[in-house]
């Protein structure tokens, strides 16, 4: 499913004393397959325009000017789902498109992890689902995030451990097998080798799960591990559209913005004033192997 947006606004408490410009004419269009990053300051926008994927938030004049419409009018589409359109069918958008929020694990609320994983399938069903089918689509959800399906499936959520919990709720985001996955900060609050598992878990989805997933975070070494390609929002807009490799050359212009950069990064500039320039993707792995490059006198 393609995302493209275009001429995208949004305020929050409009018409009112407090009303907050938070998205200001984002043009943006992600296409089907990709890792895509999201980065910016808070209260750049990230989270303002992720929530508009599945209609969790409206575009607020999603009305047509008859059948043309007119030049400067909102787009936003998200594979053959018109947002603009109020007839657009939500509930099926939502389905096709999953939503994990930071920190998941505190979402969960069903006695049994079972009932808790199910309850996202039931609720996006036409028709009230058969036992046979909740279990059939509850455990394959269960084992394609890594866990035992007969081990846990009867055990309190809260019984779990952490990086367990965060599995769990994602399990019963993605058990309607969403083409489109949107995780906001999905390693916040872990610890390195948490970050990595969930990243990897993440990579797993995308390889046999969902087609598109779509990651915000503030963590720029993350985004430089594993995106295709990182929008920068800054005031509600878009300020770049780049792969990592291109858009952490520009590490005084993101500095600027009062966003971080990758360590990979930091050490690229500090060589560089010491007159070593290193050529990388700024990935761990391509940094490490152009370095061992040039100590083996090869070109960097």
């Amino acid at each position: 499913m393609r995302i493209v947006a275009e001429h995208l606004g949004y305020t929050y408490n409009a018409r009112s004393p407090f009303s907050t410009r938070a998205l200001d004419g984002i043009d943006l269009t992600i296409e089907e397959g990709e890792f895509f990053g999201i980065i910016g300051h808070t209260g750049s926008g990230k989270s303002t325009f992720v929530q508009h994927l599945n209609g969790l938030l409206r575009v607020p004049s999603a009305e047509k000017h008859g059948k043309k419409k007119m030049r400067g009018d909102t787009v936003l589409r998200v594979g053959d789902f018109d947002l603009t359109d109020k007839k657009t069918d939500f509930r099926a958008l939502r389905r096709s498109v999953g939503m994990v929020f930071q920190y998941p694990e505190y979402q969960l609320f069903a006695e049994t992890v079972f009932d808790d994983v199910a309850f996202g399938y039931k609720n996006f069903a036409e028709k009230k689902p058969e036992r046979e089918e909740l279990e059939k689509v509850v455990r394959e959800a269960l084992e394609i995030v890594g866990l035992d399906y007969e081990e846990i499936k009867e055990m309190s959520p809260f019984d779990l451990s952490g990086g367990q919990k965060r599995r769990v709720a994602i399990a019963g985001v993605i058990v309607t097998r969403p083409e489109v996955l949107v995780l906001d900060e999905p390693a916040a609050g872990l610890d390195p080798l948490g970050k990595r598992e969930v990243m990897e878990l993440l990579h797993r989805l995308h390889r046999e799960w969902c087609k598109t997933v779509v990651v915000v975070s503030h963590d720029m070494d993350e985004i430089a591990e594993n995106c295709t390609r990182v929008a920068v929002f800054a005031d509600g807009k878009v300020k770049y559209v780049l792969p990592p490799r291109e858009l952490f050359r520009r590490s005084d212009e993101l500095l600027s913005l009062g966003l971080d950069i990758p360590l990979t990064a930091k050490l690229v500039l500090a060589l560089a004033a010491r007159g070593i320039d290193i050529d990388c993707d700024y990935s761990t792995e391509d940094f490490v192997a152009k370095v061992l490059s040039l100590g083996k006198g090869g070109a960097c």
